[in-house]
C-alpha cells in the first residue's frame, strides 16, 4: 500500500513538473511571438550625410537600431522593416513633396536607388517582413496590420526615424488600432533636433507609449527568455 502511495505520489510530481515546464515554454514562447520590432526609414537618403532627405540626427542611432535588431531576433520577434519606395515620377509622393521629382531634381528614396537601400549595417533576413509605403504611417494603404494580425503579434517595439513624422505617424496609429502595448527606444529614434524628437516622445507617452533607452528595453526584453 505504501508502495502504491509513493507511486502515486511520483507520478502526481512528474505531471505537476511536465505541466510546469511546458506552462512555462509556451509563456515564453507566448511573449516572443506576439511581438514585432518596427524598423522605419533607416535608408541612405534619410540617414547618410549626403541623403537627399537627411534627417540629422539620424546617422547618430545607427549603432543603436542595428543593436536593436540583434536583440530582436535574439528574442524571437519579428522584425519588420518599414521602407519608403516611390515612384521615379513622384506620382505616389505627397503632394508637398512632387517638386523633388521634376527633371534635374533629386529624386529622393526612388524605387531601386541607392538612396532607397538600407544603411549598411542593416539586413533583410528571409524571416523577416518588408513593408513599403508612401506615406507617414507604416499603417496607411499597406497590408502592415493584417500580417501582424495574423502572425497574432499585439504588441510593437519602434526605431528608426523621423520622430515627428513616420515614427509619430505609426505609433499614433499603432495606439488607434488598439496593439495591447507599444514601445519607442528613445535612443534608436531620432528627429532633425534633440529639441524637437523630446517633445515628440513626449507627446507619444502621454497617450500610453512606453519610451525606454535601448539598454533599458534590452534589460526587460531578457526576462521574457
Amino acid at each position: 500500500m505504501k508502495q502504491d502511495q509513493s507511486t502515486a505520489l511520483v507520478l502526481q510530481n512528474n505531471m505537476k513538473n511536465e505541466n510546469q515546464i511546458g506552462q512555462n515554454d509556451f509563456g515564453s514562447s507566448l511573449i516572443r511571438n506576439h511581438t514585432a520590432l518596427l524598423v522605419i526609414d533607416m535608408q541612405n537618403d534619410f540617414v547618410l550625410e549626403d541623403g537627399s532627405l537627411r534627417v540629422d540626427g539620424g546617422l547618430a542611432i545607427v549603432p543603436n537600431v542595428i543593436k536593436a535588431v540583434e536583440v530582436a531576433r535574439q528574442r524571437g520577434f519579428l522584425v519588420v522593416w518599414v521602407v519608403r519606395e516611390h515612384d521615379p515620377m513622384g506620382r505616389d509622393v505627397e503632394l508637398f513633396r512632387r517638386h523633388l521629382y521634376a527633371d534635374g531634381k533629386p529624386k529622393p528614396i526612388s524605387k531601386g536607388t541607392k538612396g532607397a537601400e538600407l544603411v549598411n549595417g542593416l539586413v533583410i533576413k528571409e524571416e523577416d517582413y518588408k513593408v513599403v509605403k508612401t506615406r507617414f504611417s507604416a499603417f496607411f494603404a499597406t497590408n502592415l496590420h493584417s500580417v501582424l494580425q495574423g502572425a497574432g503579434i499585439d504588441s510593437l517595439v519602434v526605431a528608426g526615424v523621423q520622430t515627428p513624422n513616420c515614427v509619430r505617424q505609426t505609433v499614433f496609429d499603432a495606439v488607434e488600432l488598439d496593439y495591447k502595448s507599444v514601445t519607442v527606444i528613445v535612443d534608436a529614434t531620432a528627429a532633425a533636433t534633440p529639441d524637437v524628437h523630446a517633445a515628440n516622445v513626449y507627446d507619444m507617452k502621454n497617450i500610453g507609449v512606453v519610451a525606454p533607452t535601448l539598454k533599458e528595453w534590452c534589460e526587460t526584453t531578457l526576462s521574457m527568455v
